[in-house]
């Protein structure tokens, strides 16, 4: 790569970090600078937002505080009764599944589960699994957004893109990351454990650290579409 000219070198780091960039499931304990963190949300905050608005609010936990917070959250969604007591905040996913996405859905879960080795309708072992998000896969670093209710549909999508920076300066510099909407369900809970005012509401959580390449389930690469078949040309 040394001999080609400058801007298609950087053409080609870019999108090596781009499709570098995946969903990690099992992390190392290795610790992640505050530093590091910051410079990588001071580079996320780069993203586009409408009038310069910058609508994305961050909460970094670690510690003894992600281990209390990852033991409430865990024995919420294992027990029926006090699971039964929680309800999403905002829809993230449609209320009725229709192809290509429910296709795409159900690949990514059927292939995520044989890798592990769980079978059809072995649900405890699929609640098991899916509890895992709520320890962060095991990273050292667990982050939090939060958007002021008062912000309009426009600036859901400049947080989008503020995300998806965090995701990529995150492994630009090594480390990985997995975005988890599944915490928005206790979002009750977690505005307790980190004293989120009422007027934010929670957009996600996500994981960062350190992949742990010795776990298997670590190996599943999900697929992407050619950009031919979703893109239309006209003139």
């Amino acid at each position: 790569m040394s001999d080609l000219d400058p801007k298609v070198k950087i053409s080609c780091i870019v999108d090596e970090t781009i499709r570098g960039r995946r969903s990690v499931r099992a992390f190392l304990p290795t610790p992640v600078p505050k530093e590091t963190i910051l410079e990588i949300l001071d580079v996320a905050a780069r993203a586009p937002s409408g009038t310069n608005t910058q609508p994305w609010q961050t909460i970094v936990v670690t510690g003894e505080k992600k281990e209390a917070l990852s033991k409430e959250l865990i024995e919420t969604a294992l027990d029926p009764v006090r699971d039964a007591e929680h309800t999403q905040e905002y829809s993230y996913y449609p209320d009725k599944w229709v192809p290509p996405y429910i296709d795409r859905r159900r690949k990514v879960g059927y292939d995520l589960d044989g890798i592990l080795g769980i079978a059809k309708g072995e649900r405890e072992r699929m609640e098991q699994q899916f509890a895992r998000n709520y320890t962060f896969f095991d990273a050292p670093v667990g982050l939090f957004f939060t958007i002021d209710r008062i912000m309009g549909q426009g600036s859901w999508l400049d947080y989008g893109m503020f995300l998806q920076n965090v995701m990529i300066a995150a492994r630009a510099r090594g480390l990985d990351t997995c975005p988890q909407a599944a915490f928005c369900k206790y979002h009750r809970i977690i505005a307790r454990h980190l004293e989120i005012p009422g007027q934010q509401m929670l957009v996600c959580g996500m994981a960062l650290g350190y992949e742990d390449p010795d776990k298997i389930e670590n190996t599943l690469r999900t697929e992407r579409d050619p950009a031919s078949t979703f893109t239309k040309f006209v003139g």
